[in-house]
């Protein structure tokens, strides 16, 4: 029932707006978004008479045949209208951090739902913009980064595509809407976005749109204002898609690198390319692959000090940097050996997640494969166990459970507690 009045109160607003029929999205991924909470959401807007279309990256995922992990909707509603909506129908709503831009969440059964107001950028400062809302769904459409963002899906299933954006995805085009260097003074982080989703959707490596090129070192400078973290967020999603080392390159090339914690000398492209072809295919940590880049690590410190990664990336980074030349594996019969005996010697909890990452950025594939596993064996003897044979001296402890430690790894850490013991009581 509800889903025919969706389509009456759509064909409705379509004509009011003199809209023809537009293409029709009827699939499995598309219908598996219909929960009995959107249901609910949606049958409170066409009952107050107000549009709720899907936005942004869920039409893309969905025009692209994948199902979207996040799911923003847009609507006429202003915030106001909303909140008076939901308390109406005693919806709960949260995290009103938004309101000012637009966007009330409300959680029903268990799903939250992002809804934002139509809104026109009325002034911007390459950070952030001071709003006003709108009910014309194409000023909404024009304020957005790229084409593949800037579609719209009505959930009788009407995809509104106001810029060309799905022919665009379908030629696997990255394409700003309109202007690219209006689009950019509008927010600097564009710039990141841009190689983000390049590495996302584009076939070919150097399909770039010259003026698209221009305008991104032109305005370059700007990401020196945009926040550690913003830009962090981005560079993480561009070092895990493709054309990896072509797009860092081109951050170099275009004069971004400097802005953005990379090295002010040039990095390591040529590493950074073998690693890339290294990692494919093998889920690699964004780290592991920009690591790559760095030829100290000094460097990783610098990256910190900019984008402010976490202390787990960094870490990774620097390990990293200072093991991918001098922990590697071993000649003979078991080439894991150097790196089992350097997770056992370090004692840290993580230390085999990071020497799978080291794997990875050496392209030891099949070396990887065993060491994910690979469960790490526990050392058999402690202190107790020498105090109850008669060794009470500290220091004495520390050495013999330290000789024991490096009979125990030469063993293939097969031997056990009676077999080590065994060794202290001999004379």
């Amino acid at each position: 029932m509800w889903r025919r009045t969706l389509r009456v109160a759509t064909a409705a607003w379509a004509r009011r707006r003199g809209l023809s029929t537009m293409q029709q999205i009827d699939t499995l991924h598309f219908h598996t978004l219909f929960t009995d909470g959107l249901k609910c959401i949606a049958e409170l807007f066409v009952k107050d008479n107000h549009e709720l279309r899907i936005a942004g990256g869920a039409v893309r995922d969905l025009l692209n045949g994948k199902q979207p992990e996040d799911v923003d909707f847009a609507t006429t509603a202003t915030p106001d209208h909303m909140k008076e909506l939901f308390q109406t129908a005693g919806i709960r709503m949260i995290n009103n951090k938004g309101e000012k831009h637009g966007t009330i969440t409300a959680r029903v059964h268990n799903q939250n739902f992002e809804i934002t107001t139509l809104r026109i950028d009325v002034a911007t400062d390459g950070r952030h913009a001071e709003v006003q809302f709108t009910t014309d769904w194409q000023t909404d459409a024009e304020r957005r980064d790229l084409t593949i963002n800037s579609m719209f899906l009505g959930l009788d299933g009407t995809l509104y595509d106001y810029f060309n954006g799905y022919e665009d995805l379908k030629n696997k085009k990255v394409r700003f809407v309109g202007d690219p260097s209006h689009r950019i003074q509008e927010d600097y982080l564009r710039i990141m976005r841009y190689f983000r989703f390049y590495g996302k959707i584009a076939k070919e490596l150097g399909d770039h749109d010259p003026k698209t090129l221009k305008s991104i070192k032109q305005h370059a400078k700007g990401m020196a204002g945009i926040s550690g973290e913003r830009i962090w967020f981005e560079l993480k999603k561009t070092l895990v898609g493709n054309h990896v080392s072509h797009l860092v390159g081109l951050m170099y090339e275009l004069d971004i690198a400097q802005y953005i914690g990379l090295p002010v000398i040039e990095g390591n492209l040529e590493e950074l390319n073998r690693v890339c072809k290294n990692v494919e295919h093998h889920s690699p940590k964004p780290m592991t692959v920009l690591s790559a880049l760095f030829r100290i690590q000094d460097d990783v410190l610098r990256l910190d000090l900019r984008l402010k990664i976490s202390k787990e990336e960094k870490q990774l980074g620097l390990f990293l940097v200072k093991y991918r030349r001098d922990l590697i594996k071993a000649d003979g019969p078991d080439p894991l050996k150097p790196y089992r005996d350097f997770i056992i010697d370090s004692r840290e909890p993580e230390m085999q997640s990071k020497v799978c990452e080291l794997l990875k950025y050496q392209g030891e594939e099949k070396l990887l494969k065993e060491m994910e596993q690979w469960s790490i064996p526990r050392f058999p003897v402690s202190g107790h166990d020498l105090r109850r044979i008669g060794i009470i001296s500290g220091k004495e402890i520390g050495t013999m459970l330290q000789e024991l430690r490096d009979t125990w790894k030469k063993s293939g850490y097969l031997m056990d507690k009676e077999e080590l013991l065994s060794i202290v009581k001999s004379p």
